[in-house]
């Protein structure tokens, strides 16, 4: 298996470096049937943002999915999902992530909440070693990414793996138009 690698970044196996993750994508990655398709890469922390990430690097916004977490409420009952799309789109946040949740109003969570509850960096969100109860939802454009950038959970490192494995990830659903231009 040759491990995904993009532009001077320099590709690890993250199965084998736990160090470069937040403790609950470590997990969840090791309990992944995918896991050996996945690389770490470490970065300068302050180059955590997309934009910083891709000029620093000389990489594509295009290979860089960014994972964003969205709540609203129903019937008194709380409903999360956290939205991969691709860097240079946004999540249709008022629209489609509003239907799919069935909620009257759709909002992104708190930076402090959503840190909190996955226990990740602010910057190193991703889609791996999320709560339970969060649905996944992610875009066909992120999908098609044919080496995907993505959160470690920390902001010291990235994960790099194919667009077609997101789908993949537990608990995944992929949504038409989830993504805006």
């Amino acid at each position: 298996m040759t491990l995904p690698t993009l532009g001077i970044l320099r590709s690890l196996p993250a199965v084998d470096r736990s160090d470069l993750l937040a403790e609950s994508v470590a997990v969840a990655l090791a309990g992944w049937e995918h896991e050996r398709s996945v690389a770490v890469v470490e970065i300068d922390p302050a180059l955590a943002d997309t934009a910083a990430l891709t000029e620093a690097y000389s990489l594509p916004i295009t290979a860089s999915a960014n994972c964003v977490v969205v709540a609203g409420r129903r019937g008194g009952e709380e409903r999360i999902a956290a939205c991969v799309v691709r860097a240079d789109t946004r999540a249709d946040v008022n629209n489609v992530v509003k239907r799919a949740l069935d909620v009257r109003k759709a909002s992104f969570l708190s930076t402090e909440r959503a840190v909190d509850e996955t226990g990740m960096e602010y910057g190193g969100i991703t889609p791996l070693g999320l709560p339970e109860s969060w649905r996944l939802l992610v875009s066909a454009e992120a999908a098609d990414i044919d080496v995907a950038i993505i959160g470690s959970g920390v902001r010291r490192s990235k994960l790099l793996l194919p667009g077609s494995l997101l789908p993949e990830l537990p608990r995944a659903e992929v949504i038409p138009q989830l993504a805006l231009r």
